[in-house]
């Protein structure tokens, strides 16, 4: 089978809370965790990177408080370096912010990993992979955009395939051991193809969140890691 595979069987399944109701959020969340997420998605918007606001700090921190899932946080705000300490106080396990946002990268993914977090950066569907050289010893994990960000439901950019394999096997070759997240568009229509290109973390919105019943989604995709095996 594909020697890009052979992590098909640890793939993480990322709920992006985006989609959730927050009218019953709570209720959302205890969903999900009993429907078999391994991490929560959380993305921050600040209405100036992208087109849209989302939750802020106080919304975060309730969240942590009811929720036992890892929460992955996906800052798309201009200056990142300004949310750190607060998610750090919160708690939270993953913080990625957009290469485009900061001019010393280096500085801020040591700054998070300083606190204990899994530190990582994004690179939307049009960012080149190579901007990733010179800290890919440095990060935790990376997250490729398979859609522009700032509004969820959109579907899936097809050439970020060929971004996930590149990044996948400069990974192998260095011997690096950085996790690929991908986000954006990820249904169980394409999970396999993502897998086998070598994405560790999927995140899904409203391919989740949109259906009656989490658990079976979260199944299907866990399921494309097992097919991906046998491709």
């Amino acid at each position: 089978y594909n020697i890009f595979c052979m992590n098909a069987n640890t793939v993480k399944i990322a709920p992006s809370l985006l989609s959730a109701d927050f009218g019953r959020l709570k209720e959302e969340i205890s969903q999900i965790e009993n429907a078999g997420a391994d991490l929560l998605h959380l993305d921050v918007m600040d209405g100036h990177f992208v087109p849209n606001l989302t939750f802020g700090m106080p919304v975060i921190q309730a969240i942590k408080k009811y929720s036992k899932l890892p929460l992955d946080v996906h800052l798309m705000v201009t200056n990142p370096d300004f949310y750190i300490d607060h998610l750090a106080n919160i708690g939270v396990d993953y913080i990625s912010f957009h290469v485009e946002t900061e001019y010393h990268i280096n500085r801020l993914l040591n700054k998070i990993k300083e606190k204990n977090i899994k530190s990582g950066i994004v690179l939307n569907p049009a960012t080149n992979w190579n901007q990733i050289e010179y800290v890919a010893d440095i990060m935790d994990f990376i997250l490729l955009m398979t859609v522009n960000p700032g509004f969820g439901g959109q579907s899936f950019i097809l050439n970020c395939l060929e971004k996930i394999r590149i990044i996948s096997k400069y990974k192998t070759i260095r011997k690096l051991n950085f996790e690929i997240e991908v986000d954006g568009g990820v249904t169980d229509q394409n999970a396999s193809n993502l897998i086998n290109a070598g994405a560790d973390i999927l995140v899904a919105g409203s391919y989740i969140f949109n259906s009656n019943n989490y658990a079976q989604q979260i199944r299907s995709l866990k399921l494309c890691s097992q097919n991906c095996l046998t491709d």
